[in-house]
């Protein structure tokens, strides 16, 4: 059996899958994002150990002793810095925050072949914009560093006591040398760190250790190998299949995600798109990032007094789609793709007199399906056809929501047995890989599939005008226009 460990943020997520691919062992725990100022995002890095022990200990006993390997996905992007010792030093820096736009303005002005080599523009949720910001604003703290670590290798290091991340994973730092797959010395240089700073790059199915023998102990796990694993989207692919070119997939986590796999290098930066190494040896992939999708969800069922999700889904379908005149604008933390948005902030347009809960409900499912819907136009410029996306995540368990999403993206999805388990299936499939070898293509061959949803040609046309509404209301709330 294989363990699969997701760090997610609002979450840790653990599966045990056997050896034929089943999952036979669940377990979670919750994690809260601190926001102590206005564009900032925050956690605490031993609450990711401490969740992730929890949700590891949560899985039968008896399953966790018969697992053979482990494997790590994680929320990207996060700054972890550690000084002397491995303590840590500050808060980690999220994904979501907004706070380093000038510093990505001066790195993209130190690093002139920052889109050759990272593949990316310098957004504030990368990385290394995150790291010029300490300099300046912290920089006794920034002369402490030893490492940097992603989220998910703070915690393999917690486990292991090795220093490593893979790198799918570690392209999203804009440090790493994407088409050769090793960190960029010019580009470290850049941000006023050295390779010696950085975790061992490796790829998805190597090893990287054994769990240390005082955690085996308290996980009553044997001390078996721990594999690289994957940044969240890459390990997402990896558990349903997504490993050939043009394989593609949704993601409706917090943040929303459409992936494709390609066998080669193909970064697009003019269009906020992201260009990164799979987690797989010899493929890439492409997404567009939508920083907030299952978030707004949550968001408006906590607004409208809603318990749940569930229960808002059921009350957005009580009006149906494109049934009122209201527009949501989900940029809730900014946005990534097609805007590179930091501070722009989410909004309601079209509110009446008739307006109601169910109303909202139905716009903040259309909103996001909007924005999704802008980002797949700019992965259709850069070339990439997709024709149909495997859904994953926690908003795959709607399929009145997927009717709004394929009719908005004009896509046929896919919805396959567990994919609402997310990055963790793959993180053990990458396991499996590392401790039993084997073809990618048949270890992380897609789940049994539950259901597909074809676009719907009525309702498109319906969106048509809702979408040329939401696409115009951009413009008008961005601050750069202010």
């Amino acid at each position: 059996m294989f363990l699969g460990i997701d760090i997610g943020t609002s979450g840790v997520k653990a599966v045990v899958l056997d050896e034929h691919g089943a999952v036979v062992g669940q377990g979670t725990a919750a994690l809260t994002v601190q926001r102590p100022q206005p564009l900032w995002s925050e956690q605490d890095p031993d609450a990711w150990w401490q969740a992730t022990t929890a949700a590891v200990r949560a899985i039968d006993p008896a399953v966790r002793r018969a697992v053979r390997g482990i494997g790590l996905a994680g929320q990207m992007h996060g700054a972890t810095l550690l000084g002397a010792d491995d303590q840590v030093l500050r808060p980690g820096i999220l994904w979501n925050d907004g706070r380093s736009e000038a510093e990505c303005a001066e790195l993209e002005a130190k690093a002139p072949d920052l889109h050759r080599i990272a593949g990316n523009l310098a957004m504030p949720g990368f990385t290394a914009p995150k790291l010029l910001w300490v300099a300046h604003h912290e920089p006794e703290i920034f002369a402490k560093i030893r490492t940097v670590l992603l989220p998910k290798d703070y915690v393999r290091l917690r486990m292991t006591g090795e220093k490593a991340s893979d790198v799918s994973d570690a392209a999203g730092t804009l440090w790493l040398d994407v088409d050769r797959r090793e960190w960029s010395d010019d580009i470290l240089a850049a941000t006023g760190l050295t390779r010696e700073q950085m975790p061992q790059a490796v790829e998805g199915t190597a090893q990287t250790g054994k769990l240390r023998a005082e955690v085996a102990e308290a996980w009553g796990i044997d001390q078996v190998p721990v594999a690289g694993g994957g940044g969240d989207n890459a390990a997402g692919a990896a558990g349903v299949g997504v490993v050939k070119d043009g394989d593609a997939l949704l993601s409706l986590g917090t943040s929303g995600v459409i992936f494709a796999a390609t066998k080669e290098f193909r970064p697009n930066p003019a269009g906020a798109v992201h260009a990164f190494c799979h987690c797989l040896p010899n493929m890439w992939h492409q997404m567009s990032v939508h920083l907030s999708a299952a978030a707004c969800i949550d968001w408006v069922a906590r607004l409208t007094g809603t318990p749940g999700a569930a229960e808002l889904f059921a009350r957005a379908e009580s009006v149906g789609p494109a049934s009122g005149p209201e527009i949501f604008l989900p940029y809730l933390s900014g946005e990534r793709t097609p805007h590179n948005d930091a501070e722009v902030r989410g909004a309601f347009l079209g509110l009446d007199h008739d307006t109601t809960p169910e109303r909202l409900a139905q716009a903040v499912l259309e909103g996001v399906a909007f924005a999704l819907a802008d980002g797949l136009s700019v992965l259709r410029d850069a070339g990439t056809e997709l024709s149909q996306l495997s859904v994953i995540g926690g908003g795959a368990r709607s399929s009145y929501w997927g009717q709004t999403l394929a009719a908005a993206l004009n896509v046929e999805l896919v919805y396959l047995k567990g994919g609402e388990v997310g990055p963790a299936l793959g993180a053990a499939r990458l396991a499996q890989l590392a401790v039993d070898g084997g073809s990618p293509e048949e270890v992380c061959a897609p789940p049994p599939v539950s259901h597909s949803i074809a676009p719907d040609a009525a309702l498109a046309e319906r969106f048509a005008p809702k979408i040329a509404r939401f696409r115009d209301s951009y413009s008008r709330i961005t601050p750069r226009n202010r």
